[in-house]
């Protein structure tokens, strides 16, 4: 798919990767500096989840993984929570029908059981009104934590083994793979965290073994199009080995 957001951004169309995954972080410190509620940062966020959605459709991502809500943040103030719960339903809404008219298909990976009723709901009726969209999936990591689901992958492929549907000494890199909930979509080739955080915090851990980092030091709610255009050419130029050396 060409477009005159592609077109006009000097990215090489051949090299637009498959798969990007956003740690989208600092909505909480926006909203300090601004000596605005946390929540006003998250409502920001929102906005600019939009934008980069809208990007990645027009640049040809194929996926698009956004952490937006980790097993961790139920740590958080309860009020918090309550609020992340009602954008996120808000969202869901409000951009459903942009999802049907774009080709866009939303999906989750994550404990999502844990998820307040109406949220789940929400969450659900998406799905099922997208599933048949092939322009871009759009992946939310909701309630996620890559150990919890690496442990539950170890625990199904165990249950497996015992129920004789596997045999242990066919078990291999993919077969891990395809015990995660990512089963259905190629790793990641880049990661981006915002804030200037330069950590994991959990994410896709098995995922991106190979995946490029790039750690920013703008504020999620700060982060614009035209910044993710130039790390997506930063990306271009990098030269990817996967642990072999290419010759010249």
């Amino acid at each position: 798919m060409s477009s005159d957001l592609l077109n006009s951004s000097g990215l090489i169309p051949e090299k637009i990767p498959a798969h990007v995954a956003i740690i989208m972080d600092g909505n909480g410190r926006w909203a300090k500096k601004r000596i605005m509620n946390r929540i006003k940062g998250h409502e920001r966020g929102a906005e600019v989840v939009r934008d980069i959605v809208r990007a990645s459709r027009l640049l040809g991502i194929s996926y698009l993984t956004l952490y937006a809500f980790s097993t961790e943040n139920w740590q958080r103030p309860k009020m918090e929570i309550n609020a992340l719960m009602g954008i996120l339903i808000n969202f869901l809404k409000s951009e459903q029908k942009e999802m049907m008219d774009n080709g866009i298909r939303f999906m989750t990976i994550g404990q999502t059981h844990r998820l307040p009723e109406n949220v789940q709901n929400t969450i659900y009726e998406t799905i099922n009104l997208t599933r048949d969209n092939q322009g871009m999936v759009l992946n939310l990591a909701l309630s996620y934590g890559a150990r919890d689901e690496l442990v539950m992958a170890i625990k199904n492929i165990c249950s497996d083994i015992n129920n004789k549907q596997l045999n242990i000494d066919s078990i291999s890199l993919e077969t891990i793979s395809a015990y995660l909930y990512t089963k259905d979509m190629p790793d990641p080739d880049i990661v981006i965290r915002t804030s200037g955080e330069q950590r994991i915090s959990n994410f896709l851990l098995w995922q991106i073994a190979y995946a490029e980092l790039f750690f920013t030091n703008t504020l999620w709610p700060d982060f614009t199009k035209d910044e993710f255009i130039e790390i997506l050419k930063n990306y271009q130029k990098r030269e990817r080995r996967f642990g072999a050396v290419l010759e010249n």
